[in-house]
């Protein structure tokens, strides 16, 4: 089972790290005299777009959302409403702390929203697909000892490397969110023996 779960770990997590790395090349191709730097506002866009899509896609194709109790469209609807509210909350929440840690609240604004978007992308889209919005989860998995699956552990490695960048905010956030891509899994694999998780 461990080795199911890290071997589908892995995979999903090279299709985002692809998914990433398709966002950044074809914009180049389709405009000439694109880069990184020169389009920065189109780049980060096209990466948030494409991991938001392809880790919807592929957590749910997986099956790795949490399941629903009730099988309703409302409460389906209900849950979808408030992931994007989560996803919305998240990005003002980022945008608030980015401002507070020196980002200029006015001049660049646009800039600054945008960075809070691709980090809501990378951290708590995850969390949205794994855990569903439920605070509770969430909380549960952030503590101390809180992780009950490979999962879970995975979330924690995946949101601490994305959230601990270098000088360069927007790329040193996905240099993190692609670090931890590649560390989790490893991590989980060279630790499985040590690892216990409590029953749900």
């Amino acid at each position: 089972m461990w080795d199911h779960e890290i071997r589908a770990m892995a995979s999903t997590h090279a299709i985002i790290a692809a998914s990433v790395f398709m966002a950044t090349v074809l914009p180049a191709v389709v405009m000439p005299g694109f880069s990184v730097y020169g389009a920065h506002l189109l780049w980060i866009y096209s990466v948030s777009a494409a991991v938001t899509a392809v880790s919807v896609a592929v957590f749910w194709l997986l099956g790795i959302t949490p399941p629903t109790k009730k099988h309703t469209v409302g409460y389906k609807l209900s849950k979808l409403v408030r992931s994007c509210l989560y996803f919305f909350l998240s990005c003002l929440f980022f945008h608030t702390v980015l401002v507070l840690y020196g980002a200029p609240l006015i001049e660049f604004a646009l800039e600054t929203f945008s960075l809070a978007v691709l980090l809501t992308s990378l951290t708590t889209l995850r969390c949205l697909c794994v855990l569903g919005p439920n605070v509770q989860a969430w909380i549960r998995v952030f503590s101390r000892h809180g992780a009950m699956s490979v999962w879970d552990t995975c979330l924690q490695i995946t949101v601490a490397c994305t959230l601990v960048w270098p000088v360069s905010c927007s790329l040193g956030g996905m240099i993190g969110f692609l670090t931890g891509l590649v560390a989790a899994p490893a991590w989980i694999h060279y630790h499985r023996k040590q690892l216990t998780y409590k029953c749900k």
